[in-house]
């Protein structure tokens, strides 16, 4: 059986005992059904890992010795911003999932004009808490020890008067330019994917006034969740570690 990891969001030293998080307990004795002495490996954000052994396992309580600490990095060498026109569904969770996954260091959901979600304020705290749980079990399942920002929920005309020094590219299907064709960038990449039925022209308009380069990935109109995690997968495979 492969070692579970899991994320402690508090201070990890070695020889130390640690109480897992009511989530982590409920994986780690309810669902994966662990006993004591059972090895595992926990992060909690600093970019290293920890091997542990459960030292008390039961239904409601899960406690951990922390045996030693492992400096081990997978993070990609491109440094990739993802903003993500907010999609209905499970199309978001997905595309915040996978790019976690494909090594995104930096998350900003975008509401746009053609966005069809609409909640309240603190309706959009529990998506952002529901977010973070998914980039925390893609970090698990993925091997990565940094756990990507997770911005808050921002409008576009925001989010294209922030100040970047990335290279700014948005999704277009009627550019000429393709992302083979996209000159390397050291200061990393802001990659701007719209939601379903694209950016209005306004919008495409505005992110060129921003400094946005619109890019292409065919003549084929690509579902937006297709399209950000193609996106992501073409840039670390010229730029990255893919």
């Amino acid at each position: 059986m492969q070692i579970p990891r899991i994320f402690h969001p508090d201070l990890l030293a070695t020889d130390s005992k640690v109480t897992l998080t009511p989530d982590a307990t409920n994986h780690v004795a309810n669902v994966l059904r662990l006993k004591e002495e059972h090895p595992i490996v926990l992060f909690n954000g600093d970019g290293n890992e920890y091997s542990a052994h459960i030292a008390l396992a039961k239904k409601r309580e899960v406690v951990a010795m922390v045996d030693a600490k492992l400096s081990l990095s997978v993070e990609s060498p491109l440094p990739i911003h993802l903003g993500q026109g907010i999609s209905k569904g499970d199309r978001m969770d997905l595309v915040i999932q996978k790019s976690v996954e494909l090594g995104v260091q930096e998350i900003t959901p975008i509401i746009t004009e053609r966005c069809v979600v609409k909640l309240s304020p603190e309706r959009w705290q529990k998506k952002q808490q529901q977010w973070q749980k998914i980039i925390v079990g893609a970090c698990e399942q993925s091997g990565r020890n940094s756990l990507p920002k997770l911005n808050d929920v921002v409008t576009l005309n925001d989010w294209v008067k922030q100040s970047t020094s990335e290279l700014r590219l948005t999704l277009d299907p009627k550019s000429e330019q393709r992302m083979s064709q996209l000159p390397y960038s050291h200061q990393g990449i802001r990659l701007m994917i719209g939601p379903e039925g694209g950016f209005s022209d306004r919008e495409v308009y505005i992110s060129k006034e921003a400094g946005y380069a619109s890019v292409s990935m065919g003549p084929r109109i690509l579902r937006t969740e297709t399209a950000a995690l193609t996106s992501i997968a073409i840039l670390q495979s010229q730029f990255g570690d893919i």
